[in-house]
């Protein structure tokens, strides 16, 4: 079964001109629009990276859109429109330039911790995944861990080379509750569906519904990096200005704020 969750209500209101939830809503691009695809987890730290740059251009409207990077990606290949793209793993950039899009002056911007995770009101001891103990005996009989599908959402799947390298995959595979993206999977823990979840550092510190209780060892699954890229249009002035503010000191001490680290200087 697929667990499927709308965003929750711990959110910073969007304070900025339109707020889209897929890509496939928006609409064509107009003069002086830059329609910016962003995975999911970069939700609170792009809408003030978004308004920060808003208040200081003023002929350009940012339209940033949020959701699973998998699905931006097939989205983008279908030609929705986007002029840049921030995922969530390398995977997805990968993919769309095999698919024959033009990915053009891209960098590896953030980067990001996978985090374990239990409702705020619920949440026990300390757990290190690897250490402390079986990720398992956080759960009761019929109960689920909430992650990203790791068929597609790049949470999902660093979730999934996380498990297989603690030996705890086969296990709980049967019992996983599979989100849309890893903010609707960060939901279900917040709602108290789920005894326990998996997300990334940033989700968990943006969320006053769920405690930490201890991150993956980094040694568990791949590099959790956050490649830009300006899509098809590299003489579209905006998104090429964009782009590289992206990778400037205001905009990276906004993305720290949030939690992320740069991979700038990787």
């Amino acid at each position: 079964m697929h667990y499927v969750s709308s965003a929750t209500s711990f959110f910073k209101p969007l304070r900025l001109a339109v707020a889209l939830t897929a890509l496939g809503t928006a609409g064509l691009a107009q003069a002086g629009t830059l329609n910016v695809a962003a995975a999911a987890s970069m939700t609170d730290a792009m809408n003030e990276a978004v308004e920060t740059y808003m208040a200081e251009h003023d002929d350009v409207e940012i339209v940033p859109v949020y959701a699973s990077s998998s699905t931006l990606a097939r989205q983008i290949a279908n030609g929705s429109p986007a002029q840049v793209y921030v995922s969530a793993n390398q995977k997805w950039m990968d993919w769309l330039e095999d698919e024959g899009v033009a990915v053009q002056q891209r960098i590896d911007l953030l980067q990001n911790r996978l985090a374990l995770v239990a409702p705020a009101d619920e949440a026990g001891d300390d757990f290190t995944p690897g250490d402390t103990g079986k990720l398992a005996s956080l759960l009761a009989e019929g109960e689920r861990l909430a992650v990203g599908d790791p068929d597609h959402v790049p949470a999902g799947i660093y979730a999934k080379q996380a498990l297989k390298s603690l030996d705890e995959w086969d296990a709980l595979a049967p019992r996983l509750a599979r989100a849309s993206d890893v903010r609707s999977a960060l939901a279900l823990v917040e709602r108290g569906e789920t005894p326990a979840g998996v997300v990334y550092q940033t989700d968990a510190e943006a969320s006053d519904g769920v405690a930490t209780l201890g991150l993956f060892p980094l040694a568990t699954h791949e590099a959790i990096v956050y490649p830009a890229a300006i899509i098809d249009d590299e003489d579209n002035d905006d998104a090429a200005a964009f782009r590289a503010w992206l990778e400037g000191d205001e905009a990276i001490g906004i993305f720290e704020d949030y939690g992320f680290a740069s991979a700038l200087d990787q």
